[in-house]
């Protein structure tokens, strides 16, 4: 279907122009949410009358995205999920959980705004985008963690999961998991203190 652009459409073009999309992205997204006109000869007359007025409230809107995006651009979330010893979240961190948390730090962001190639699953810091305007995108940070104390170490940087297998491995070391090797034996030998006497030593003890 060929439509005319009321908006920057990433990898399609911007205001006023014409493109051809699948019909189903035309009819069940692009049409319904305003951004584009189907490219017939009474809508392209309609939008050149119009275009005008369109192109400066887009500037416009642009504008305020841009001041909403310097406050919100470098913004870090802390999300404290339950999370398994391996760091697997049980559920995830969806564009919802993302938005809510940044309402709440007094950014009016809707989840329609977030933009997450897949919802998050485990601990850690994530990088997360907000496109406030079709032209206007900023970068928040997603901290990912089981607890404050957590988040705050992953803040400055530290790998809570490698710091967490580290100390297993230095715990099991410690417990004594790790057998000394007598230098004296073949490779396969039985020491001869592990091995049980024959019946007939038993006797003569």
């Amino acid at each position: 279907m060929d439509i005319i652009l009321l908006e920057r459409i990433e990898n399609l073009g911007t205001i006023g122009d014409v493109v051809s999309v699948k019909d189903g992205y035309a009819r069940n997204f692009l049409l319904p949410q305003k951004k584009a006109l189907r490219a017939n000869e009474a809508n392209k007359k309609v939008f050149e009358a119009n275009r005008e007025r369109l192109e400066a409230e887009n500037a416009e809107r642009r504008v305020e995205a841009e001041k909403a995006g310097g406050k919100v651009d470098g913004e870090t979330i802390v999300l404290i999920r339950a999370a398994s010893n391996s760091g697997q979240l049980y559920g995830s961190v969806n564009v919802r959980d993302v938005a809510i948390a940044l309402t709440e730090k007094g950014h009016a962001i809707d989840k329609r705004q977030v933009i997450m190639g897949a919802p998050i699953k485990t601990i850690g810091m994530f990088d997360v985008t907000i496109q406030l305007h079709p032209e206007v995108r900023v970068t928040i940070k997603a901290n990912v963690a089981r607890s404050d104390d957590e988040a705050e170490l992953q803040s400055q940087g530290v790998d809570i999961l490698a710091q967490a297998f580290e100390e297993e491995r230095e715990a099991a070391e410690a417990e004594g998991f790790t057998e000394e090797v007598d230098p004296t034996l073949e490779p396969g030998e039985i020491p001869a203190d592990m091995l049980e006497k024959p019946a007939e030593d038993e006797a003569e003890a």
